[in-house]
C-alpha cells in the first residue's frame, strides 16, 4: 500500500505569549517570557505563586452565556484555537468538502481540572445538609476528549473523533494519530493538536507536593531555565494549539497554502518510573530513532531540535545523553533549542504548540531561543558545545525538525516536520 503524504495547512493557537499564532511565534523569537504571577487564584500559600497564564482571554468574545455553561476553561482555549486553525487552513470555503472524512483529535493530559475543583467544592459545601447535589454539566465539561467532541460538533466533522491522553505528550500523540490515519487513507484532514488549563489550586498544589516546579517566586520571568544549573522545575503554562493536517492532493486540488510537511512520527514507553523520565534517556532515543526510521531519515537530515526540556533537574540530562546517543557528531551541528523557557510548560497542550514551532521554524528558517541561561551556569553533566540556541534566536537553514515530548508514565514520542516541496 503506498503511503499518502501529509501537509500542514492551518495553524491555531492561544498561548502564555500570545493569542494566536504570529503574535506567539514572534514573542518566542524576540525571547519574550510569558511567566508571572498567578491570577487565576489566590496563590500567595503555595510554595509556587507564579505560572504561565494566557493573558487577555475574554469567554465572552468568543461563546455566549449558554455555551460558557458547558464549557471548561481548556475546552474553550481548545476551540478558540481550532476556529484560528480551521480559518487559516481555508479548508471550510470550499464547496466539495466531505465532511465524512474530515476529523477532530485533540488532546489533553488532564482536562477539565477545574471543573472539577468547583464541582468537588460545591458537593463538599452541601451535601450534608442537602444530600449530593452536582451539575448536570459536570461530567461532560470535565472529560479530557469533550473539545474534540465540541469542535467537530461546531463544524459537522464525522470523520475520527476522539482525544488522546498519554500526561505531557498528549497533544504529540494527537498529531502522530491524524498523521497515520490521513497517511493510510482513513481521512482526507484532521484538526489536531491540544490544550490544558491547570493553572488551579489542585494542579499547582499537586505539582508542588512532588517537587515538579519551580519555586522561584522572586523572579518568575527566569525561573524557566532549561539545561541550566541553577534550574529548580518547570513552570506551569496554559493554552491550546491546532493544526489541520491534511492529505497532500487533496490540500494541492484546492490550492491551500501549504506550511511543511509531516514526515515521521515515533513512540515508546521508558518503563522506568511514574513521574522521572529515563536518566540515560532510553525511552527517547527509541522514540527519535523511530521517527527517523518512519520518516526514512538519517541523524544528519535533522537540523533542529525542539527538545521537551522542562528545566527539570533529571529530565534536561536525560534527553541531552539521548540526543548524542542517536544524532552522534552530527549532534554538534544541530540547532536545540526548549521553547518551554517562554510559554512554560502547557502539559498536553505542549507538543501541539511545540511542533507549530518546529514547522515555523521550518518555514521561515530561525530557531527560537532558549531563554534564562546565565553565563556559567553550566551542569557538569550537560555538554555545552552542543548549540543550545540560548539568549537569542538564530538563523540558518532548517529543512527538517524533530519535536519531542515526554509524559508522566513513561509515554515518549517524537514528530518530524521537514520543508514542504511539491
Amino acid at each position: 500500500m503506498e503511503l499518502k503524504r501529509v501537509v500542514v495547512t492551518g495553524l491555531g493557537a492561544i498561548t502564555p505569549i500570545g493569542n494566536d499564532v504570529d503574535t506567539t511565534w514572534k514573542n518566542a523569537i524576540d525571547g519574550v517570557s510569558g511567566a508571572g504571577p498567578i491570577t487565576h487564584f489566590d496563590a500567595s500559600k503555595f510554595k509556587t505563586q507564579f505560572a504561565c497564564e494566557v493573558k487577555n482571554f475574554n469567554a465572552t468574545e468568543h461563546f455566549d452565556r449558554k455555551a460558557l455553561r458547558t464549557l471548561d476553561l481548556y475546552a474553550q482555549y481548545a476551540i478558540v484555537a481550532a476556529r484560528q486553525a480551521v480559518d487559516d487552513s481555508g479548508i471550510e470555503e470550499g464547496e466539495n468538502l466531505d465532511k465524512n472524512r474530515v476529523g477532530v483529535i485533540v488532546a489533553a493530559g488532564i482536562g477539565g481540572l477545574h471543573t472539577f475543583e468547583e464541582e468537588a467544592g460545591y458537593y463538599a459545601l452541601h451535601h450534608e445538609e442537602q444530600g449530593p447535589k452536582y451539575n448536570p454539566f459536570f461530567i461532560p465539561k470535565m472529560i479530557a476528549d469533550i473539545a474534540s467532541g465540541h469542535i467537530s460538533m461546531q463544524y459537522g466533522y464525522h470523520g475520527p473523533n476522539y482525544g488522546t491522553v498519554s500526561a505531557c505528550a498528549s497533544s504529540n500523540n494527537s498529531i502522530i494519530d491524524a498523521f497515520n490515519l490521513i497517511r493510510l487513507g482513513k481521512a482526507d484532514a484532521i484538526v489536531t493538536g491540544g490544550a490544558e488549563a491547570a493553572i488551579f489550586p489542585a494542579g499547582v498544589g499537586g505539582f508542588n507536593s512532588m517537587h515538579a516546579l519551580s519555586t522561584r517566586n522572586d523572579s518568575p520571568a527566569t525561573a524557566s531555565r532549561p539545561f541550566s544549573a541553577s534550574r529548580d522545575g518547570f513552570v506551569m503554562g496554559e493554552g491550546a494549539a491546532v493544526l489541520i493536517l491534511e492529505e497532500y492532493e487533496h490540500a494541492k486540488a484546492r490550492g491551500a497554502k501549504i506550511y511543511a510537511e509531516v514526515v515521521g512520527g515515533g513512540l515508546s514507553a521508558d518503563a522506568h518510573h511514574i513521574t522521572a523520565t529515563h536518566p540515560e534517556g532510553l525511552g527517547a532515543i527509541l522514540a527519535m530513532k523511530n521517527a527517523l526510521e518512519d520518516a526514512e531519515m538519517k541523524p544528519e537530515d535533522i537540523d533542529y531540535i525542539n527538545t521537551h526540556g522542562t528545566s527539570t533537574p533529571v529530565g534536561d540530562v536525560g534527553e541531552v545523553k539521548a540526543i548524542m546517543n542517536v544524532f552522534g557528531e552530527h549532534a554538534y551541528k544541530l540547532n536545540i533549542s526548549s521553547t518551554k523557557s517562554m510559554t512554560g510548560h502547557l502539559l498536553g497542550a505542549t507538543g501541539a504548540l511545540e511542533a507549530i514551532f518546529s514547522v515555523k521554524a521550518v518555514q521561515e528558517d530561525i530557531v527560537p531561543p532558549t531563554i534564562n541561561h546565565e553565563e556559567g551556569d553550566n551542569d557538569e553533566n550537560i555538554d555545552y558545545n552542543l548549540n543550545f540556541t540560548f539568549g537569542k534566536a538564530q538563523k540558518r537553514t532548517v529543512n527538517a525538525a524533530l519535536s519531542n515530548v515526554f509524559g508522566f508514565g513513561g509515554h515518549n514520542a517524537t514528530i518530524i516536520v521537514k520543508k514542504y516541496a511539491e
